[in-house]
């Protein structure tokens, strides 16, 4: 999960650089092809819109990054509280002499699965 975490920060880096080059790209065409695009509607309006857009992008981006970290913080919490109850039912069988029944195949992919996640912790 984290690795989708960091490509998606990276894909909003990436938006973030695509509307600065977009608005040097508008700023410098107006100018150059546009100097008095008089009866249309205001490039300069449109940019500062665009500016308001990455404002609120940016907004967006700082609120999901406490976010980001208390996802990791839970899943860390889960993965081990998960890993303690399994070490307490191993426990619990040989304690009690209960015959241990083999994992299906299902459970074997879960359970490595579950020790990848937490190995990455």
């Amino acid at each position: 999960m984290e690795a989708e975490v960091d490509k998606l920060e990276l894909m909003f880096q990436k938006a973030d650089s695509d509307l600065d080059y977009i608005q040097y790209r508008l700023e410098y065409e107006i100018k150059t092809n546009h100097p008095d695009s008089a009866g249309e509607e205001n490039p300069g309006e449109i940019l500062k819109e665009l500016s308001a857009i990455k404002s609120r992008y940016q907004a967006l981006c700082a609120h999901c990054k406490p976010l980001s970290v208390e996802q990791k913080e839970n899943k860390s919490r889960i993965c081990a509280t998960l890993s303690k109850t399994m070490t307490m039912v191993q426990e619990l069988q040989k304690q009690t002499d209960l015959k241990l029944t083999l994992l299906t195949e299902e459970e074997k992919a879960v359970t490595e699965r579950l020790k990848s996640h937490m190995a990455d912790l």
